[in-house]
């Protein structure tokens, strides 16, 4: 059993925390790097959420993540393949204690799991209204799922696909004018 599930107050030094992880990974890796994100929570002003700073690494090719595990161990990254088998587009790692710490996420370069998770993101950014609805039912499910990680990942999986669902519809354009 691990620890308490806690959705904190959105916390700027959030960003600036990613900005120092981004050079780190980069001075590490850069040469693999197409592009490094901000995803998950805490990349959305104004939104409470675990202090876990998500971050995803877009790369050329997923076989070439292979060449980024010692260079990433070398900053502290510990390489977590045993979520492969639910997620073979994504190669995983972690950084750092239970408290305050960051996850990797390495993909391909605009695969559809670079594009969900931005579409997410953006749209989070651009609607107030979903913040304010998504922060609530994370401190409710915080607050059910006690210590259980995978419960509440679960509980807000519905939530997260309609966001996507929505965010990813194309639009009609040529009703502008």
């Amino acid at each position: 059993m691990g620890p308490r599930i806690e959705i904190l107050n959105y916390n700027p030094g959030w960003l600036a925390r990613f900005a120092e992880e981004k050079a780190a990974i980069l001075n590490a890796i850069g040469h693999w790097v197409v592009v490094i994100e901000h995803i998950g929570s805490t990349a959305v002003p104004g939104l409470g959420a675990k202090p876990i700073i998500d971050i995803m690494v877009g790369i050329r090719q997923l076989a070439d993540a292979r060449y980024c595990i010692v260079s990433l161990a070398a900053i502290g990254y510990e390489y977590v393949p045993q979520f492969e088998d639910e997620m073979p587009e994504r190669r995983y790692f972690r950084k750092g204690p239970q408290t305050q710490h960051f996850h990797l996420h390495m993909v391909e370069f605009v695969s559809k799991f670079w594009q969900r998770h931005l579409a997410f993101r953006d749209y989070l950014c651009a609607h107030p209204e979903a913040v304010r609805e998504y922060e609530a039912l994370k401190r409710r499910l915080a607050s059910r799922y006690g210590t259980d990680r995978e419960g509440y990942t679960e509980a807000k999986t519905k939530f997260i696909r309609l966001i996507e669902e929505i965010a990813m519809r194309p639009t009609d354009r040529s009703k502008d004018g």
